[in-house]
């Protein structure tokens, strides 16, 4: 779980006191109020108030944002189904059956992957559930013991890769159903769900009048309004080296979503060389372009799954990508170190190390 936290943003200055201290306890500061929940997407997640919001107001907007964060965590879970609800885990075991009843909160997500499908030309593909599972049971083994530690083979790869099609993926909206055809594919929402999420959380703090809230599932930053004297909340992007204690940027932000992709996240390591979770569709390996990007933009689902389409793309293939949807700024980082950064978001940058 720590290294998931790791593997997003670091908020300074108003995020970090006393954020750490109980399942859905609040948590007091000069600074603002917090709610910290343990439960949700298998990480940590903030909820937090720099407004002027009376303790019952934000005890009522939390508990509700937090409860929306819990459906989409249930639904959207591939590895535990769960009393009266018809899941992606549900799904993934009738693969190749019958068409799955569904709730309209799921279709409704479902339908929003298909279309970032299109947009990004496949690179967000929810349907890579049968490559991914391959590297997370050999990450899982590995962490278990590492002498378990292996490679998967070419044969394991280009066989799985056979059952990685979007149009395996059924959707009938009027009926409510869902189907996966092929028997042997599985959707994996691990780029986009948390951030989809976020953003479901966020769009009820904003339709009740909240503002000054800032959203940290797992390290998703999702920020409503500014603070309460009209500023931005300062983030900091972690360096990609580990070694390095500064943040790579600090950058000052309002009303909008943040998320960094990177190779320090989930990882293992085979003969002293590490794996990264982000696995790129042509290679059916970890992608190697950059070692960290950033995406900000409005939207948390949008800027989980660009934070991972990109991160699979080459520099140039991804500024024309941006410039096609519009409206979202990234910050990439190179192996070498090299940074570099759309110039929307030069505004927003404080600081780079």
């Amino acid at each position: 779980m720590l290294n998931a936290i790791k593997a997003f943003f670091l908020v300074l200055l108003c995020l970090i006191p006393a954020l750490f201290t109980g399942c859905g306890k609040t948590n007091n500061s000069k600074a603002g109020v917090a709610k910290v929940y343990y439960t949700y997407f298998d990480t940590v997640t903030t909820i937090r108030d720099e407004s002027d919001d009376s303790p019952e107001e934000f005890d009522r907007r939390s508990a509700e944002a937090a409860k929306i964060l819990e459906t989409y965590h249930k639904l959207f879970d591939i590895y535990h189904e769960y009393s009266g609800i018809h899941n992606l885990a549900t799904l993934n075991k009738q693969a190749g059956g019958e068409a799955m009843e569904a709730d309209p909160a799921l279709i409704e997500f479902l339908l929003y992957a298909k279309d970032l499908y299109e947009k990004t030309d496949g690179e967000m593909n929810v349907m890579m559930g049968s490559v991914l599972s391959i590297w997370h049971d050999l990450r899982t083994a590995a962490s278990e013991d590492p002498k378990n530690a292996r490679l998967p083979t070419e044969e394991e790869l280009s066989e799985a890769a056979k059952h990685i099609s979007i149009d395996t993926l059924e959707i009938d909206e009027e009926a409510g159903t869902v189907r996966i055809s092929d028997p042997e594919a599985s959707i994996d929402v691990g780029a986009l769900g948390k951030g989809y999420a976020t953003e479901k959380a966020a769009q009820f703090l904003e339709s009740d009048g909240a503002r000054g809230y800032v959203l940290s599932v797992g390290g998703n930053i999702r920020i409503i309004g500014t603070k309460m004297d009209g500023s931005g909340f300062v983030t900091g992007v972690r360096s990609p080296d580990s070694s390095d204690p500064n943040f790579a940027a600090t950058l000052r932000l309002s009303d909008t979503a943040c998320v960094t992709s990177g190779v320090y996240e989930r990882f293992y390591s085979v003969k002293g060389k590490q794996y990264h979770h982000i696995i790129d569709k042509d290679t059916l390996y970890p992608a190697r372009y950059f070692d960290s990007l950033t995406i900000v933009t409005r939207d948390s689902g949008l800027a989980d799954a660009l934070s991972t389409a990109l991160f699979c793309m080459t520099y140039e293939d991804g500024q024309k990508l941006l410039s096609d949807i519009g409206g979202v700024e990234a910050f990439w980082i190179f192996p070498d170190g090299t940074k570099k950064y759309t110039p929307g978001l030069e505004k927003s940058i404080i600081s780079t190390d």
